[in-house]
């Protein structure tokens, strides 16, 4: 499976982690920074591995302190149901409830091995459509109105 991924400085270690076992594993890994642990802003973080996730329709992972900022600014980009998720629960709900395309994890508040169990599972579960697929439709409709307020 193919898949986008990036942090800034705070989740670049553990960036670090998820793309070794990713790659171990077989999968093939977009690296959309930062490239080192000096200070950067997420938000350019975010729209990148986003533009990725749209472009190839595919997964994405991003990784901050909280997994909250980086996960609020890849939501402002329309397309993207970016989920800051905390526990397995989480991931599995946002994926099959949600539709999410990028999971956010927080490197300051997460286990790598917490978090290594996330990505596996982000990238097991799928959505379940039927009865959630009226409420995408409807944040689809929320895109649109924002976008026609701009």
């Amino acid at each position: 499976m193919n898949l986008a991924i990036g942090s800034d400085h705070a989740g670049f270690s553990l960036k670090g982690e998820i793309i070794k076992k990713l790659q171990e594993e077989g999968h093939q890994v977009i690296d959309c920074g930062t490239y080192s642990a000096e200070s950067v802003d997420y938000p350019d973080i975010a729209e990148a591995v986003a533009g990725r996730v749209l472009q190839d329709e595919i997964p994405g992972i991003l990784v901050c302190g909280t997994g909250i900022g980086i996960s609020i600014a890849a939501n402002k980009i329309c397309g993207i149901r970016a989920a800051a998720c905390q526990d397995i629960f989480s991931v599995r709900l946002a994926r099959q409830h949600n539709d999410a395309n990028i999971l956010c994890v927080g490197a300051r508040i997460t286990a790598p091995e917490l978090a290594m169990e996330m990505v596996e599972t982000f990238m097991k579960s799928d959505f379940q459509a039927g009865r959630h697929t009226a409420r995408i439709e409807k944040i689809t409709q929320l895109e649109k109105k924002c976008r026609e307020r701009g």
